[in-house]
């Protein structure tokens, strides 16, 4: 059992099983989504602890695509840019949510928005989907372009 820290602020506890019957218990295997951050690919100044948990499920998830392959078990990942709707949204703009930070984050965005809750669940939808039957071990920015 080995114990990984949710953002960094706590731990829970993690056991990979390896066998697709005690994984998704199915003969057709199945698909792990995991939500990291664009952090974990482009780190930003004062969230050091939250890029580098980030950047280990980033990891995880590659090792994980490789490991649960052969088993037809995909892993993938979901890279999200801020949503101010979040908890953390006043840590991500550098202090109090004004208009003002929150339009110099929005610049640094070429679509020129934040990211909502639809975008990453549409994200999901498409790497759980028969679409995807041949993607793992993906992480799928969904940034409006930031990380370009």
């Amino acid at each position: 059992m080995a114990f990984i820290g949710n953002n960094a602020t706590g731990k829970i506890p993690v056991r990979f099983e390896h066998s697709q019957a005690s994984v998704c218990g199915s003969a057709h295997g199945g698909s792990f989504i995991n939500i990291a951050s664009t952090v974990g690919v482009r780190p930003r100044s004062g969230l050091t602890w939250y890029n580098g948990f980030k950047g280990a499920v980033i990891t995880t998830s590659k090792s994980l695509a490789a490991e649960l392959g052969p088993d037809n078990i995909r892993v993938n990942c979901i890279n999200p840019v801020m949503n101010p709707t979040t908890g953390l949204g006043v840590s991500f703009a550098g202090g109090e949510l004004t208009e003002e930070r929150l339009q110099k984050f929005r610049s640094t965005i070429p679509l020129g928005r934040f990211s909502t809750a639809l975008d990453v669940a549409n994200a999901a939808l498409f790497l759980a989907s028969e679409e995807a039957a041949f993607i793992s071990g993906v992480c799928m920015e969904v940034d409006g372009a930031r990380c370009v």
